[in-house]
């Protein structure tokens, strides 16, 4: 039988092979069936109105720990009433899965600019019930030590920020709620044996202040600019909180057009994270996604402090909607950052397709195949890593 991984490429590869003009009209008509226009009624009586936009598309994976799962991808794009150029287009994201294991993910990502972008409101919105998996703290934790840790996430985290200063700059606060219950892992494992403080549970309520810096032509698949968001946030025990600790995080990119005569972009990136004093199991460091160290699954090492960085050569074929793309990065995990060392970070690399969802947008279907150091991870999803 072939596996999930043969099955996605054959795909792609065919994908590939049948593009034609004829497709792209077929896609395009088909692409209608999974878009709304919640504010089509509205342009058609005011053209200055930007069409609003809800772009779905299907999506399945799978997984060991969590079998195949299925469910839909979602952008929604909009801008308000009496936003012109000025102001770059709302983003709300909207995924949900479920797996053939009854475990479901409901996660929203937003980034919202008000008229002319006085304010910029930001933040994540989460709700699962996913396992992850565990190997144990530290950077050189062994592939052998590997257990399944089920639990239930509700996190909430608006951020709003008012421009000030310069164009591009936003300064702010927001509030930061992280609960994590009915956990569930093995009796004689790893994480029953070192009882890190929140391993069965944890309620974390913080403020933040912020900072961004967003000079990006396009959110959701930049070719020029900068972005810089710095948020530092001091959690206590009120309002639920169980525990008192700061968390701080730094994420910073570019992107540039690597020549005149194409669409090609270079993408760098920069992510910094530390966490002190009594965090709980839930708030530290965990190295792997699907934006940044791709080829690693989410947690395979875990500390207090990460730093990692990638870069990201995106090529954009001529008069066709498929793209590709190569990447680098490296990266690692610390319990003190003075521990870093450029000889002891763990690399990540690979490729990946791109298929034009919408033209207008710039929004691109991915698929990514990443690796690590003795490992490899296939992402699926709709934008860009970062």
């Amino acid at each position: 039988m072939p596996t999930a991984k043969n099955l996605i490429l054959t795909i792609l590869l065919l994908l590939g092979l049948v593009y034609t003009p004829q497709a792209d009209a077929q896609f395009e008509n088909l692409k209608e069936l999974f878009t709304f226009y919640p504010n089509r009624k509205a342009v058609e009586r005011d053209s200055t109105l930007y069409p609003s936009k809800f772009i779905a598309a299907p999506v399945v994976s799978y997984s060991p720990e969590t079998d195949f799962a299925f469910g839909i991808g979602a952008k929604y794009l909009f801008k308000f009433a009496g936003s012109g150029d000025e102001t770059r287009v709302s983003n709300m994201p909207i995924t949900f899965q479920y797996t053939l294991n009854s475990q479901y993910f409901l996660y929203s990502g937003f980034e919202i600019f008000t008229n002319q972008e006085k304010w910029v409101i930001e933040g994540n919105i989460l709700f699962q019930n996913y396992p992850r998996l565990y190997y144990g703290i530290g950077n050189g934790t062994p592939e052998s030590a590997e257990e399944v840790y089920n639990y239930n996430q509700l996190l909430i985290e608006p951020i709003f920020l008012k421009q000030a200063f310069l164009r591009h700059l936003f300064v702010g606060a927001g509030i930061r709620y992280n609960h994590i219950y009915n956990t569930d892992f093995e009796e004689d494992g790893l994480i029953a044996t070192e009882q890190l403080d929140g391993f069965d549970g944890s309620t974390s309520v913080g403020v933040e202040v912020a900072a961004l810096y967003d000079s990006r032509d396009v959110i959701l698949n930049a070719s020029s600019g900068w972005y810089l968001e710095f948020t530092h946030g001091k959690y206590g025990e009120f309002l639920g909180g169980t525990n008192k600790f700061n968390l701080t995080r730094i994420d910073l990119r570019h992107f540039l057009k690597v020549s005149k005569k194409n669409n090609d972009v270079l993408g760098f990136q920069f992510v910094g994270r530390t966490v002190r004093n009594n965090q709980p199991f839930s708030e530290y460091s965990f190295l792997g996604s699907s934006e940044i160290m791709r080829g690693y699954r989410e947690g395979r090492f875990i500390d207090r402090d990460l730093v990692a960085a990638q870069a990201e050569y995106r090529k954009n074929f001529k008069d066709s909607r498929i793209g590709a793309v190569v990447f680098v990065g490296a990266g690692d995990v610390y319990r003190n950052i003075d521990e870093f060392q450029f000889s002891s970070l763990k690399p990540s690399y690979g490729v990946g397709v791109r298929y034009k969802l919408d033209e207008s947008e710039n929004l691109n279907i991915r698929l990514d195949w990443g690796f690590g150091r003795g490992t490899n991870e296939l992402y699926l999803g709709i934008a860009e890593a970062f």
